[in-house]
């Protein structure tokens, strides 16, 4: 059982404890078919945001957004903090989002921005979801980046970071407890595990984020690395900004934990190189099949039929225009199923000196519902696959921050396939995109923002999880309530 699976049945536990229902057997009923599990809205959420960019050109907007659910409360609310108090401003949130169903927006410029720590609660709480999309001029990482805040944990897989003299790549830990976290970070290159000197015991503040710049860890210099952060006590929340001298930026956020089947959602139409990174963290080596869901089914590409992992290191491979002008999605699996994989895709756009960078990790399905947000009506490419059996999946767009009204529509995504999907109308301003799929079959989605800068393709990808708005609590077997008496 993962560290994922534990936090999950911790958060289930507490919820039940808060919402009054608990899972007990008297003695001797074992006999009895356990009962279904409720599936009730979460009344808290922590969000944890990065330090934006140290750049002094860098703009960067924060949009908040809860989904309308059933079943919550008219009461609550959230708020977004510096995770560390600032003498001048102290504790000032800056941003106080607006009621469930709409989306506000706050703004911040230059290098001084800090990491954040947002929390939701009542009918703010289920399915919260925070953006943070920063844009630098110029210098390195120029470009458009963007992560979509995330919820705390204790282990973190980023495939496709760098420790080469062209990219400077960070790791951003934030803590948002009230004791101190102890994090590890391992480094796997092409040979295995590199040697690192200040990779263990890396101390992070109650309240506060810390940067560790990856070239800083190893003397090595390799182009593809893997980084394992594990969190040795507490609880943090953790991206790789991976910044280039030549190729503009991104965040790079975690793979889905070792699987040996993976998606990679979204890869843009117009995409001019992208290149594949894998590792198994078995000792076992693996021949990892390759293949792309396009709009109109799975394809295996040629001369990429599939990629050889020993056990333990990094691989790389360059798949060119792998989506020749089409939208598509990586799947790759493991033919014996025996071998866990993470694996992420750096995608460059535009040619020559105007070429920009982003990166699609492998990622988790959709679930019951997944949201994205500081969407507007140029620029913002929605990817959905169904790379098992054909599924329906509805799309809502909420009203914007200028007005407009919500407005749904249900697509149908053929086994196989990627397919682009076009926002319904209704939206003024920045608007939110929630999806839900219909049927039982896995869908995997991503979310494309792009703009073009003085002939620059700037772009950044969101992979779109499950927002984790509701929790399975299962039905009591027997009134405890006596024993409060």
């Amino acid at each position: 059982m993962n560290r994922t699976t534990l936090s999950l049945i911790a958060g289930a536990t507490a919820l039940a404890a808060v919402t009054g229902f608990a899972a007990v057997s008297s003695p001797g009923a074992t006999d009895e078919p356990a009962r279904a599990a409720a599936h009730l809205p979460v009344e808290r959420t922590t969000l944890l945001c990065p330090q934006p960019s140290t750049s002094d050109l860098a703009e960067t907007t924060y949009t908040s957004f809860t989904p309308v659910t059933e079943g919550t409360e008219n009461e609550g609310g959230a708020e977004l903090r510096p995770a560390t108090k600032n003498p001048k401003s102290g504790d000032k949130p800056v941003l106080k989002p607006g009621d469930p169903g709409k989306p506000v927006t706050g703004d911040a410029s230059g290098g001084e921005a800090p990491a954040l720590v947002g929390t939701a609660e009542g009918r703010f709480a289920p399915g919260w979801t925070v953006q943070q999309t920063t844009e630098v001029a110029a210098g390195t990482g120029r470009g458009l980046q963007g992560v979509t805040c995330t919820a705390a944990d204790t282990e973190f897989w980023f495939p496709a970071t760098s420790t080469g003299a062209d990219r400077t790549d960070y790791v951003h830990l934030t803590n948002p407890d009230d004791s101190a976290a102890v994090v590890d970070i391992e480094l796997y290159g092409k040979d295995g595990a590199l040697k690192t000197t200040v990779g263990e015991g890396i101390t992070v503040q109650p309240h506060s984020s810390e940067p560790v710049l990856l070239s800083t860890l190893t003397d090595e210099k390799q182009t593809d690395v893997t980084v394992h952060v594990v969190v040795r006590s507490g609880r943090v929340g953790a991206a790789v900004q991976a910044l280039d001298d030549k190729l503009g930026g991104d965040w790079l956020p975690a793979s889905t934990d070792p699987s040996n089947s993976l998606v990679l959602p979204g890869i843009p139409k117009d995409a001019t190189a992208v290149r594949l990174v894998a590792f198994t963290p078995n000792d076992a080596d693996v021949d990892l099949k390759v293949r792309l869901a396009s709009p109109s089914g799975l394809i295996t590409p040629a001369g990429n039929e599939t990629l050889h992992l020993k056990g333990g290191t990094t691989v790389a491979v360059d798949l060119g225009d792998i989506t020749r002008g089409e939208a598509g999605s990586l799947v790759l699996t493991a033919p014996d199923g025996s071998v866990p994989v993470v694996a992420a895709v750096r995608v460059l756009r535009g040619k020559g000196d105007e070429q920009e960078s982003a990166f699609i990790p492998a990622a988790r399905p959709v679930g019951t519902r997944a949201t994205a947000v500081d969407n507007t009506a140029k620029g913002t490419t929605l990817s959905v696959t169904a790379p098992e059996a054909t599924a329906t999946v509805k799309v809502t767009a909420s009203a914007g921050t200028e007005g407009g009204t919500p407005a749904s529509k249900t697509y149908t995504i053929k086994s196989g396939t990627t397919q682009h999907i076009e926002a319904p109308a209704g939206s003024k301003g920045t608007y939110a995109l929630t999806l839900e799929p219909e049927s039982d079959t896995p869908v995997y989605a991503s979310r494309t923002l792009a703009t073009t800068t003085d002939g620059v393709p700037f772009f950044t990808v969101q992979p779109l999880p499950d927002d984790r708005g509701t929790v399975a609590v299962p039905e009591a077997t027997e009134d405890l309530s006596v024993l409060q008496k």
